[in-house]
């Protein structure tokens, strides 16, 4: 969404907060979903291949997911949160590099940040040892992946909520130069490091 010109990104915790944006500013963009599945009434779901080429110049994006945001809602004592994904992998761990801070906490939110996903686990990995100076093989993280119990609803028709591009985009190493960093109004916007 940012890199396609939206302006920022507010995360909702609650689907009726949502709605009550958008009813203050219709002119607002609506993206989210429960469990996996693309809200009612809302413009779009949580499907990054569905809006790969959608142009959000100049829009603010309304988003609730079952557990990105309901993790950043969460984190009300967080000094900083930046948004980790392997699409921003290289930015994000540059990013904390320049901040140069004390302690740097990973949180893998998972499945609604009661079950944990192996995608989120390795993604923290990965940066984790981006930042210890290693070079993780990222071909073996993907080829796990592909292989992973959890995957498979990507590659299955008969789970139609699931597009098998979203796995792919969701993997595409470093895709972006930027990273996504909460500011202080609790908005969602990108960095470039």
């Amino acid at each position: 969404m940012l890199d396609n010109g939206a302006i920022c990104i507010i995360p909702i915790g609650r689907v009726e907060k949502a709605f009550e944006l958008k009813r203050k500013y219709p002119d607002w963009i609506l993206i989210g979903e429960r469990d996996g599945r693309k809200l009612k009434s809302f413009d779009y779901g949580n499907s990054p291949f569905e809006i790969r080429d959608v142009d959000f110049t100049g829009k603010t994006v309304i988003m609730t997911t079952s557990s990105g945001t309901q993790g950043i809602v969460s984190a009300v004592n967080a000094d900083l949160i930046l948004l980790g994904s392997f699409v921003t992998a290289s930015a994000t761990v540059r990013y904390i590099f320049k901040l140069n801070p004390e302690i740097v906490s990973f949180v893998a939110m998972g499945d609604k940040g009661l079950e944990k996903s192996a995608k989120d686990e390795l993604c923290a990995v990965y940066m984790e040892d981006l930042l210890r100076g290693k070079n993780p093989d990222f071909d073996k993280i993907f080829n796990y992946l592909y292989e992973y119990d959890g995957a498979r609803k990507f590659f299955d028709d008969s789970q139609s909520k699931y597009n098998v591009e979203d796995f792919y985009c969701a993997l595409d190493l470093d895709r972006f130069d930027f990273t996504l960093i909460v500011k202080d109004d609790e908005t969602i916007v990108k960095l470039i490091p």
